[in-house]
Formats: structure tokens, C-alpha cells, sequence
């Protein structure tokens, strides 16, 4: 478990203008797509997006919040290898019983709106 404290600070001047830019280079991208409808083809729009998306989000990692967002990807993964996963046999198993109790709570619910529907009409004289 990590026992740092992280203090959140104020992003710098820097930060805010690789945030800025990160998000000026998905829309360039965005604006590529819309912009160029006519005159390109539509693979190659979408690798506008694409190329913009990659691009800020390049410059994003560069940032603070980057670095931070790394860090927390790197401990998930380094946590995700603790875990003891199912085998096929237990996933296979547990599926059919969560498969088995949806539909009894499904019948359960269907009966008790059927009760209910009858003594509704019951009260009401229909």
C-alpha cells in the first residue's frame, strides 16, 4: 500500500499551457475533420482526430497531472498482478449462478407486480 500523502498543489503556468495546448491539439484535429469534409477521404479525417488526440495527450503527459496519471497507471498495474484470478471453472460456475438468480428475482418481481395489479383492481372495484 503506498503511505505517501500526496498535497495537492497548484498546477504552474507550464502546466497550464501544456494543458491548453493538449486541448487546442484535439480540437485542431476535430476542426481537421469538419473543415477538410470535401476534400478528403474519410481515413484520412479520422487520422486527423487521431494524430490530434495522440498529440495532446502526448503533451499532456509531460504536464504534472501526467506524471501523476502514469504513477497511478503503474501501482494499478503492479496491484493487478496480486490478484488471484478464477480459473475458467469458477467463472463458467459462478456466471450460470448469477444467470440462475437474475431470472428468480425476475419471477419474484413478476409475481409480486401481479399481486399487486390484483388487489389494485380489487380496491378499485374493476
Amino acid at each position: 500500500m503506498n503511505s505517501r500523502v500526496e498535497q495537492p498543489g497548484a498546477a504552474s503556468a507550464g502546466d497550464m499551457v501544456k494543458y491548453a495546448l493538449a486541448l487546442l491539439l484535439v480540437a485542431a484535429g476535430v476542426f481537421a475533420f469538419y473543415w477538410f469534409e470535401q476534400q478528403w477521404p474519410s481515413p484520412l479525417r479520422v487520422g486527423a482526430v487521431a494524430v490530434g488526440v495522440v498529440a495532446g495527450l502526448a503533451v499532456f503527459m509531460t504536464s504534472l497531472k501526467g506524471r501523476q496519471t502514469r504513477e497511478f497507471l503503474s501501482e494499478s498495474r503492479f496491484e493487478l498482478r496480486k490478484v488471484v484470478w478464477p480459473t475458467r471453472q469458477e467463472a463458467t460456475r459462478m456466471t450460470w449462478v448469477v444467470m440462475i438468480v437474475v431470472v428468480i428475482i425476475a419471477l419474484l418481481l413478476a409475481g409480486f407486480d401481479t399481486v399487486i395489479q390484483w388487489l389494485v383492481k380489487l380496491f378499485l372495484g374493476q
